[in-house]
C-alpha cells in the first residue's frame, strides 16, 4: 500500500498560493456521512489555513457519491459561476466495497463524470472521492493515520485556481 504509515496531508504553506482571492465550491455526498464530513472538515480547514475567506467557500450537499457529478455540473453553471464567483469545485464522497458490483459502477461513473466535467468545463473540478475496501481504510484517510484526503484536495484546489488565473 502506497500510503502505509505515511500522512500525505502535510503541506508547506510557503509553496502554496494565498487563497484569499479565490472562491471555492464544494459538493459533499451525504452517503457515508461520517467519512464525508471528515473530508469536508479537512478541506475547509486547509482552505482557511491557506487564506481563503469563509464567505468564499460555498457548500452544497447531494444524497450520494454518484450524484456528485450532477452537483458539480449544476454548481459550475450556477449564479456563482456565471458571476465569476467560482474558481474551482471540490467534490467529496466515499464509496466502500460491498458484496455486489454496485461499488464498481458508482466508482467508474463518478470518476468518468468528473473527468468529463474537467475536459468540457471552464472550472476545474477536484476529485476527493475515497474508494476503499473497508470502513477502516476510509477512516484512516479522512482524518486518521493516513491524514485527510480532504486536506489534499483543498491544496490541489488552491493550486488549480492559481493555475486557471495565470493562464
Amino acid at each position: 500500500m502506497a500510503t502505509a504509515n505515511h500522512n500525505l496531508s502535510n503541506y508547506d504553506k510557503n509553496t502554496i498560493p494565498n487563497a484569499k482571492d479565490f472562491r471555492f465550491g464544494i459538493v459533499v455526498s451525504e452517503w457515508n456521512e461520517t467519512i464525508t464530513e471528515g473530508l469536508w472538515q479537512g478541506a475547509f480547514d486547509a482552505l482557511i489555513d491557506c487564506g481563503a475567506l469563509k464567505e468564499n467557500i460555498i457548500r452544497c450537499n447531494v444524497p450520494g457519491t454518484f450524484e456528485l457529478t450532477y452537483g458539480a455540473a449544476r454548481m459550475s453553471k450556477s449564479v456563482y459561476a456565471d458571476s465569476g464567483m467560482l474558481d474551482v469545485i471540490i467534490v467529496i464522497g466515499c464509496v466502500i466495497q460491498g458484496e455486489t458490483k454496485h461499488f464498481d459502477f458508482v466508482c467508474q461513473g463518478v470518476t468518468q463524470g468528473i473527468k468529463d466535467l474537467n475536459l468540457k468545463g471552464d472550472i476545474p473540478v477536484i476529485f476527493c472521492v475515497l474508494t476503499d475496501n473497508t470502513m477502516q481504510q476510509s477512516i484512516d484517510r479522512s482524518g486518521g493515520k493516513h491524514g485527510n484526503k480532504g486536506t489534499e484536495a483543498a491544496i490541489a484546489a488552491i493550486k488549480m485556481a492559481a493555475f486557471k488565473r495565470n493562464l
